[in-house]
């Protein structure tokens, strides 16, 4: 039998044209060096799956964690799904984010279930959490998210940490499906996943964007994943947009200077001579 794809008891994508995420003029520093964020400013519509293309350092990960709330920006101003990102509303912020971790971000001792039933905890009461007395219906939800992503019952029954990775993976984003997003986050999703298995993860975050209408926001480093599944590269390089666009429009020479290393300062120059 056919296992259910993501398009299977999906709820309707929002008809609307407002952005799920706008971004503008992001500034963040840390101490005395170059600016993490140095005015970054985008906006993203519903159902777009927008890839982050940088090196290491060219502040992915900052901005990834300046739209949870969990970097102060300097300067600046976010809005997700129409509400802005402020002490106040971080709540209502957060609520609307889906989170996909390179690490996995799961209970190891709990099973695939209960870790995807895990994205919608504070839905349900202390005693109920305590015991993972879950009501029916969320316990229906989590199963059907899980073989969408395509575990089967007994995978799903399993504990996380006898799951390989790419399965451990499909579980995080299942628990991210739970909580009915407007915005997922993924940051270096696939980074230890061997090329297949990263592909189908990728694959996977495409489809929840195109059957769910929710955004996808995921940092990369790999060029040739990115201009497979992306349906736009935003490229960053020391903190700045360098490149915006379709895949198509990547061009080697411009994929090339994203990684390149950046000229050191002409006084360090000076003393390597």
């Amino acid at each position: 039998m056919a296992r259910p794809s993501l398009s299977e008891d999906a709820p309707h994508a929002p008809c609307t044209s407002a952005p799920v995420l706008a971004c503008s003029g992001l500034v963040k520093s840390y101490g005395d060096g170059p600016p993490a964020l140095g005015g970054v400013s985008f906006s993203m519509p519903p159902s777009q799956f927008t890839v982050l293309l940088g090196s290491s350092g060219s502040g992915k990960t900052t901005l990834l964690r300046a739209i949870t709330g969990l970097a102060a920006l300097d300067a600046g101003t976010i809005e997700v799904a129409g509400v802005a990102l402020t002490r106040r509303n971080l709540a209502a912020v957060r609520r609307q984010l889906g989170m996909v971790h390179q690490e996995f971000g799961l209970t190891d001792r709990l099973t695939a279930a209960q870790n995807v039933l895990a994205g919608v905890a504070r839905a349900v009461s202390w005693p109920r959490l305590l015991l993972q007395a879950y009501p029916a219906p969320l316990r229906r939800r989590a199963c059907s998210l899980l073989a969408q992503v395509g575990l089967t019952e007994a995978e799903a029954n399993r504990k996380a940490r006898e799951l390989s990775g790419g399965q451990r993976q499909r579980v995080g984003i299942a628990r991210a499906l739970m909580g009915e997003p407007q915005l997922f986050l993924a940051d270096e999703p696939v980074a230890n996943l061997d090329p297949q298995t990263a592909s189908g993860i990728l694959a996977l975050l495409r489809e929840a964007a195109s059957v769910h209408g929710v955004g996808v926001l995921c940092s990369l480093h790999q060029t040739d994943l990115a201009c497979q599944y992306a349906d736009r590269i935003i490229g960053l390089r020391s903190g700045r947009i360098v490149f915006d666009g379709p895949p198509a429009g990547l061009t080697p020479d411009a994929a090339a200077a994203l990684f390149a290393r950046p000229a050191a300062p002409a006084s360090d120059r000076a003393v390597a001579a």
